[in-house]
């Protein structure tokens, strides 16, 4: 039986790149050792970083004012050190989710923080209303929210720099990199397996807080050294190489945005026609990464019988998060919109029993 995978992440990978990392796992660039055994300083893996590097910044429409870094610890300790790097006296940030509240605790270990706006006590359904001060060091935003499905699909429009969490929908749209000084996230949704996380970093907005940064943790470390100050993880930075070509071939981002808008107008117009599926987040908010939704309350004691139902029919993670509860279909870039279809024949399927 096929399956379908809607895990949240780590998340589905392309086939083509599956395979294309298992013949490197055999045999890397014809050395006869696997790529799970290369040195990172050989000539054939700094290739890879070389490739990979060039590869994100055209598909991404990087300026030249910009570096992409990769590193580790995952986006949550981006949390911290982007705040490190970057807040000086003040931050604003934005309360969309589980996800940005981590990154304001963290960032209120360096220095003051003022929360312009938050949709907790909304259940995090929606985003909120904001205005950004004038007087901060930047303003941090989580572009899309995993658990509650909801998104932040345009740059937003301020005066202060941008620096934003883009874990879950990096390379699912066009990105005005130039309005930010930093766009972070881990690669386990849209580019790679766990265990790499990249940075686009303004190279002028580094180095000017006033405390003394630790090596690791500074991000001029990271531009100086090509992202190889320490042993990088080889593997799913190759595994981000084919991915990132396999964008290209489709025909970039703005392919991907249109494949992504085809899938989540699908699964969305599926759950508002359903007579026993209501969606959680806010119309206008709604995720085109993390598709929510749950059972209209008259039919709440059915959703392990769905569950069940659509597990033995191949869908794989559309459990909601436990936070939540419910459903989740992450709809992320390789997901084939045959899988969200196979989705929708068992909602139907389900729904007529009832």
């Amino acid at each position: 039986m096929k399956k379908h995978n809607f895990y949240a992440g780590p998340s589905i990978l392309n086939e083509g790149v599956i395979k294309e990392a298992g013949k490197a796992v055999e045999n890397f660039a014809g050395t006869g050792l696997s790529i799970l055994e290369v040195s990172h300083r050989g000539k054939e893996f700094v290739a890879v970083m070389d490739e990979t590097v060039a590869l994100f910044k055209e598909l991404l429409d990087v300026p030249e004012t910009h570096e992409v870094v990769f590193v580790g610890g995952g986006a949550s300790l981006q949390f911290y050190m982007s705040a490190l790097n970057f807040l000086n006296k003040k931050a604003a940030y934005l309360d969309t989710g589980t996800w940005s509240s981590k990154a304001i605790k963290e960032a209120k270990r360096v220095g003051e923080v003022v929360v312009v706006a938050s949709s907790k006590d909304d259940n995090y359904t929606h985003i909120p209303e904001y205005t950004v001060p004038g007087d901060v060091d930047y303003f941090h935003y989580t572009s899309n929210n995993t658990i509650y499905g909801t998104e932040i699909k345009k740059d937003p429009e301020v005066s202060v720099p941008l620096i934003c969490d883009m874990s879950s929908d990096i390379f699912s749209r066009p990105v005005d990199v130039s309005k930010y000084d930093l766009i972070y996230g881990g690669a386990q949704k849209n580019l790679a397996p766990a265990g790499v996380t990249f940075a686009v970093v303004k190279k002028d907005a580094v180095g000017k807080v006033d405390r003394d940064l630790p090596t690791m943790l500074n991000y001029q470390t990271h531009i100086d050294k090509g992202s190889m100050f320490n042993t990088p993880p080889v593997f799913p930075i190759y595994v981000a190489l084919q991915t990132l070509k396999w964008y290209k071939s489709l025909g970039g981002i703005p392919a991907m945005q249109k494949r992504n808008e085809e899938k989540a107008a699908l699964l969305y117009d599926a759950i508002d026609s359903s007579k026993i599926f209501r969606g959680t987040a806010r119309e206008q908010d709604r995720s085109l990464m993390n598709i929510c939704f749950v059972m209209k309350d008259e039919y709440k004691e059915l959703e392990k019988d769905f569950l069940d139902l659509a597990t033995s029919r191949g869908m794989m993670g559309i459990k909601g998060h436990r936070s939540v509860g419910g459903f989740r279909a992450s709809t992320y870039n390789a997901l084939p919109i045959e899988s969200v279809k196979a989705l929708i024949d068992v909602m139907k399927e389900f729904e007529k029993k009832i």
